[in-house]
């Protein structure tokens, strides 16, 4: 297997920020402390349109649920995409439940009559205009703006390489880019080839990135805040992680989903992430794979592209 590494070398960054010196070392930012310190510059604006907010119904202490999920920008999944923006936008979401919550796994959320092993209604009509896409749409041939960047690009066991380029973890070959699998993705739910999913049935990673789904089901997107709403909540008994239909009780509601962008009358905070092509982002990257702050004693000399999570943050003063 080769080892995905990041190293000092690659990331070519100023000497400043890569003392060697014992002293140095010992007083080292740690990743959370160089993000804090990035400029403002640094940071780019997400649109309120890329914007998904699901309503979960509020938990047994009366608390309101919310969880924000970006959505993918071109020239990835646009398809399902353009999908899940109708579903939003013609109500078919409202009403749907979480249905499936497997252990170190995925939670997955949609029409508990749709596709359901423990189903026993009637499911609700699609609306117009959605698109059917091909297989061939997991993965992207447009590579001119995801090209590897030196600090960021390694392998592993499941590509020839891989990024944090454009605000999201990629992976690749010399012929193609596509989304990874890691904690808090969020992806489409399928049946067996050759279908491919409409949007209707979505899920989150929840576990140990399962990098083998790669290529093998389209990603939309990616949660942004609210994770612990859907990581926190009952395992199902049932197959695969559904809940059984003595669990019927453990299914959480939805009761909306909406695009940022519509809510008018509750209008959403802004959020930005820390740009994956600044400086701040190389020392991040570096710092993760190499832990020199107090707490480690052996930094470990590289780091899995699924542990250099993108950071993102509500914009001050929203």
């Amino acid at each position: 297997m080769k080892k995905l590494c990041l190293s000092i070398a690659a990331l070519a960054l100023p000497a400043i920020a890569l003392a060697q010196t014992g002293e140095a070392e010992a007083t080292a930012p740690s990743p959370n402390q160089i993000v804090d310190a990035a400029t403002p510059e640094e940071w780019v604006s997400i649109p309120a349109d890329d914007l998904l907010v699901m309503t979960l119904a509020p938990d047994r202490d009366g608390n309101a649920r919310e969880v924000v999920i970006q959505l993918m920008p071109e020239p990835f999944s646009q398809g399902w995409v353009h999908n899940i923006k109708l579903l939003a936008r013609s109500g078919w979401y409202d009403g749907i439940s979480v249905n499936r919550v497997q252990d170190n796994y995925v939670v997955q959320w949609g029409d508990p009559n749709y596709d359901n092993p423990e189903s026993g209604g009637e499911a609700k009509p699609l609306p117009y205009g959605l698109k059917v896409m091909g297989e061939d749409e997991y993965v992207s041939y447009t590579k001119n703006l995801f090209d590897s960047i030196a600090g960021q690009n390694s392998s592993d066991l499941y590509a020839s390489q891989n990024w944090v380029r454009s605000g999201w973890p990629l992976a690749g070959d010399d012929e193609s880019r596509w989304p990874v699998h890691c904690y808090g993705m969020v992806g489409v739910g399928r049946n067996y080839s050759p279908d491919t999913g409409s949007g209707a049935e979505l899920y989150t990673v929840i576990g140990h990135a399962p990098r083998h789904l790669d290529r093998n089901i389209a990603l939309v997107g990616r949660v942004i805040e609210g994770m612990e709403h859907l990581s926190s909540l009952p395992r199902g008994k049932g197959e695969l992680g559904f809940y059984a239909d003595f669990e019927k009780d453990k299914r959480t509601p939805i009761l909306s989903v909406r695009i940022a962008s519509d809510r008018i009358e509750f209008p959403m905070p802004s959020f930005e992430y820390l740009s994956t092509e600044s400086e701040s982002f190389a020392r991040y990257a570096e710092a993760r794979a190499n832990r020199r702050d107090p707490f480690f004693i052996h930094p470990a000399g590289g780091a899995d592209i699924c542990n250099i999570p993108v950071p993102v943050r509500r914009v001050v003063g929203e």
